[in-house]
């Protein structure tokens, strides 16, 4: 089997400090991060996929596109100035392991690359299976396994296109600054497919453009973070400019002492003939400290 492949250093933007949600700011604002025990707002983890995509092309061809599975748990947070480096170790010719650390080393990620159909063990759903029940749980008491998105989601991204509160940028203002660019993005003459691709990293700005994680019934205010982010391309790629419907399902409830976390299945769907294009798996964290009426006998010392 083929070496580990090192890609160079990349100093991945902060691109969300003025993101806002349920009317403030979030964790990725610095003064948020603060006071929540974290030294400045930390960079979005999927901004780290797009050092891996070319890797990937290289291992898979353009089906990691169409349907290439990127499953990731995060390990440690990135803050603007910190250089980060990858790691793919090919397992065989549909699946490869992959990581991110820091320059000194730290972790910052680990991931399971896979191709479909059968993709064989992704990270995030043996880490699921894995999961223990919830217990009880405040933030999250409301939430059920099971529950739908209430509304009918019809999404899109352009490419100028400003994608919202939660993501104050365009695609383009994105790849300006992306770590590894990639023609395929914007140059639908490059491109297989002949037509622009949503880059990996933009399919969860894709798919939380119309604000449906903040339609669950959790109790504000508090604050919440991406813990693991699985994206699966089913019949990709995800197109530039081609319009979606989402199809979202609570999938797990789960707790750590610090944390309160609901996984979101959300369904990238073509809204003609209801036929899946790609799906986002969704470990979203709620910080416990974050909640003004969390009980402080159930706050970790």
């Amino acid at each position: 089997m083929a070496e580990v492949i090192e890609g160079p250093l990349r100093k991945p933007a902060q691109m969300l400090a003025d993101q806002s949600y349920d009317g403030h700011s979030s964790i990725h604002d610095d003064s948020e991060a603060e006071k929540l025990g974290i030294k400045a707002g930390p960079i979005e983890g999927p901004t780290h996929f797009s050092q891996f995509s070319p890797y990937l092309v290289d291992l898979f061809g353009k089906a990691w596109f169409e349907r290439g599975c990127f499953s990731a748990h995060f390990q440690n947070m990135v803050v603007e100035g910190e250089a980060v480096r990858v790691f793919i170790e090919p397992k065989s010719d549909t699946y490869a392991f992959c990581r991110a650390e820091k320059e000194d080393g730290t972790p910052v990620l680990e991931a399971s690359a896979t191709l479909g159909p059968d993709h064989g063990e992704i990270l995030l759903e043996a880490r699921m299976a894995k999961l223990r029940p919830a217990g009880e749980l405040v933030i999250l008491a409301d939430m059920k396994v099971g529950m739908k998105g209430k509304q009918e989601e019809i999404i899109r991204m352009d490419p100028d296109q400003h994608m919202g509160n939660l993501y104050p940028f365009s695609l383009n203002e994105k790849l300006a600054k992306i770590t590894e660019p990639m023609d395929w993005y914007s140059d639908a003459a490059d491109s297989p497919w002949g037509r622009a691709i949503v880059p990996t990293e933009m399919v969860s700005v894709l798919g939380n453009y119309t604000g449906g994680m903040i339609g669950w019934p959790v109790k504000r205010p508090s604050i919440g973070l991406f813990a693991d982010l699985q994206i699966k391309m089913v019949d990709g790629p995800l197109f530039v400019g081609e319009t979606y419907r989402l199809d979202r399902e609570i999938v797990a409830l789960s707790q750590s002492r610090r944390v309160e976390n609901y996984w979101v299945l959300t369904k990238f769907l073509d809204p003609e003939s209801g036929d899946v294009k790609a799906e986002m798996l969704l470990n979203h964290g709620v910080m416990k400290a974050s909640y003004p009426d969390y009980p402080k006998e159930l706050l970790p010392a």
